[in-house]
């Protein structure tokens, strides 16, 4: 019994001794894939299978696909992925192989699939056989194993052009489809070229891969011999079944692709809307001839093609509409402010890619006002439709309206309310309206349901400025809520004051706080220069897209390089507006104080509400108040309160107990100077006070 135990395991030899060898006796290669780290490592026999010379291969499997035909590759990449997320342990499938001279040869793959304790593949151990031999072979078996891998070719050539192609929107989107590897593979051909039918031509968009072009056939014509304008003339796909059948129909292009070593082509039109809009070429080598079955699948891939073009050229064209129409509503130009730097920008909610007429109601504008000030607007109407910017063009153009008549902040804010309710909309609108005098660096905000202005110091630290708000315009109206509270802030020279709308702080799923705190941390950490900021916090919006238009205003005010020999201020005070005369008061004192008169101060804000009390009172129309620094020997603080009346005021002495008649006697006593002088069709009555030199 031990000598026939001994004899049994004597072996020859030549046995071999590694795993390797033996499945290289039966002409079968092995691969070990990590699925962690991605490495494809393939043994001798696996290259050349894969017909690879040795180091040629990297272990990356994307880098097989020169080996490996793209439908193929789509194809492995499916059944791999179908067999892990079934939990399956091991999958088969044949495939073809492209070897080095072009030829096509069929292999057949199975690989099992290791997993760790959690049921995650980890790794696949597989083999790999050359299968030409037995696919070559009339049986039964065989015939039915072309059919399934044509079968799943198709499909997996539809599924991958349906998916690609929704996604696309304009007609580049569709170009780059076609012409992406991972797209449509370009169809499992060699060259692909794509025409569109412009002015009764076809121009060249598309073409590939790289050299492939023709000389002569960026564009041609229609009725020229070429198989692309054959399709869109007759409306029917050109199969070129051969090279002979090609040269024969076509002499004309045939010398120019010879070598691309065609063997058959298609020409598909892609008619939409029962019109040809252009056609698409693919060109093989590696096929003879089209089955029914083929042809079926590239008429039908043409047909989607055309839709997704068609909707893309509509996508462009109302896209092209909408910002039009955007684009006409906003400002034309921005005027320049003199002591200001101002950018403003705008970013259409298309650049998120929304599809539809979306248009958005987001605005800015800049107002130019009497006495060196300046109005900043930033507003949003409710919407994203035609009708939100027709609501948005008209409401900017009252309230540019009511604040160039000289209306208080809170004035325009309210009639701007009462116009827009008024309309007969069902819009409201968020809006936010600084009035600043870049002379003293005042500004007043009035805030209807906006979100709240940044202000960047000169130490380059950004906060947010928090500003009493009342309802949104329209609603307010509405609810007879017409209150707008004014809000001031000082703008010193250097500083930058930012308004937007919400599209530029809204994330999805974030919450608004969080927004404007990136906002304002982005704008702390931008360029000094206003127009490289704005274009920062426009890319920053871009690059995060969204459906939501945003509208930017960011105005600098400029440091004082030298001494102002002038400055000026003015206000209106309308007759009956409490809320005016309570703003010129504010306004005075703001200025006087910053100009340097803040020993004077209490003076010359009592004389000029003097004179703008008896403006008011003493006639029919409104006042206008000007403040203006004169310069001379000495520095003097001029006060000028305007009216409509012609009738020169008198000085009369008031009784023990009378209330009046002590207005001038006050002037008189205050100031170091005073006057009236004849206005036009009304007076103007001034006053001066000498001011300290500054230091």
């Amino acid at each position: 019994m031990a000598e026939q135990g001994a004899h049994a395991l004597s072996l020859p030899d030549d046995r071999p001794a590694l795993p390797e060898q033996i499945l290289a006796l039966n002409h079968m290669g092995s691969f070990d894939w990590d699925l962690d780290t991605g490495q494809f490592r393939m043994d001798a026999e696996a290259h050349r299978i894969f017909d690879l010379l040795p180091g040629e291969f990297d272990g990356r499997p994307e880098n097989l696909a020169d080996r490996v035909p793209r439908a193929e590759g789509h194809r492995l990449d499916t059944e791999v992925s179908r067999a892990m997320k079934d939990g399956r342990d091991n999958y088969g499938a044949y495939f073809r192989i492209r070897r080095r001279d072009g030829t096509l040869r069929w292999a057949h793959t199975q690989g099992f699939i290791r997993r760790d304790g959690t049921g995650r593949p980890r790794r696949i151990l597989g083999i790999v056989r050359d299968a030409t031999d037995e696919l070559s072979d009339s049986t039964a078996v065989p015939e039915r194993v072309r059919r399934a891998a044509a079968r799943r070719d198709q499909t997996n050539v539809v599924e991958t052009a349906t998916a690609a192609l929704a996604h696309a929107r304009t007609v580049q989107d569709v170009i780059d489809v076609v012409k992406d590897t991972r797209g449509l593979a370009l169809l499992g051909s060699t060259s692909l070229v794509l025409g569109l039918v412009e002015a009764g031509r076809i121009r060249l968009v598309a073409e590939g891969p790289a050299g492939s072009f023709v000389p002569g056939t960026l564009i041609t014509r229609i009725d020229e011999p070429y198989p692309m304008s054959e399709a869109v003339r007759t409306r029917s796909p050109c199969f070129i079944e051969s090279p002979q059948d090609f040269a024969e129909r076509f002499p004309i292009l045939w010398p120019h692709i010879t070598g691309l070593n065609i063997t058959s082509a298609a020409y598909l039109p892609l008619i939409a809307q029962a019109r040809p809009i252009g056609a698409m070429g693919l060109l093989y080598n590696d096929r003879r001839g089209f089955s029914q079955d083929e042809r079926n699948v590239l008429v039908a891939l043409g047909s989607s093609i055309a839709q997704s073009l068609q909707r893309a050229r509509f996508y462009e064209q109302e896209k092209d509409l909408a910002q039009g129409l955007q684009q006409a509503m906003l400002p034309r130009t921005i005027p320049s402010v003199p002591g200001a730097d101002v950018a403003v920008r705008y970013r259409s909610g298309y650049a998120g890619g929304s599809l539809g007429r979306d248009i958005g109601g987001d605005w800015y504008d800049l107002i130019p006002l009497p006495g060196g000030r300046v109005g900043a607007v930033i507003g949003d109407v409710q919407g994203h439709d035609t009708h939100a910017a027709a609501v948005m063009g008209q409401l900017r153009i009252v309230l540019r309206a009511y604040a160039a008549e000289g209306h208080t902040p809170a004035t325009v804010m309210a009639r701007a309310s009462v116009f827009l309710h008024e309309l007969d909309t069902d819009r409201f609108a968020t809006c936010l309206y600084a009035e600043a005098d870049l002379s003293t660096g005042v500004v007043q905000v009035v805030r209807a349901g906006h979100i709240d202005p940044l202000l960047r110091r000169n130490d380059g630290g950004c906060r947010r400025v928090p500003v009493d708000g009342g309802l949104p315009l329209g609603l307010s109206a509405e609810f007879g809520s017409l209150e707008y509270p004014v809000s001031s802030l000082e703008l010193d020279p250097g500083q930058t004051l930012v308004l937007c709308t919400d599209g530029l702080v809204e994330k999805p799923g974030a919450d608004l706080d969080d927004g404007v705190q990136s906002l304002t941390e982005l704008v702390a950490a931008g360029p000094e220069d206003v127009r490289e900021l704005a274009d920062r916090l426009i890319d920053v919006a871009e690059e995060r897209g969204g459906d939501d238009d945003v509208a930017l205003l960011v105005l600098r005010r400029r440091g004082l390089t030298e001494r102002q020999p002038v400055s000026r201020l003015q206000r209106h005070v309308a007759p009956g507006d409490p809320e005016a005369l309570s703003e010129a008061r504010h306004m005075i004192r703001s200025a006087v104080r910053s100009w340097g008169a803040r020993e004077r101060s209490d003076e010359i804000e009592l004389v000029a509400d003097e004179l703008i009390t008896n403006a008011l009172m003493h006639t029919e129309g409104a006042a206008v108040v000007t403040l203006r620094v004169l310069t001379g020997t000495d520095r003097r603080l001029r006060v000028e309160v305007e009216d409509s009346s012609s009738a020169l005021p008198r000085r009369r002495e008031a009784g023990e107990a009378g209330v009046s008649g002590r207005g001038l006697m006050l002037v008189d006593r205050l100031a170091d100077v005073w006057g009236v002088e004849a206005r036009g069709g009304g007076k103007c009555m001034w006053c001066e006070f000498v001011m300290p030199d500054r230091d």
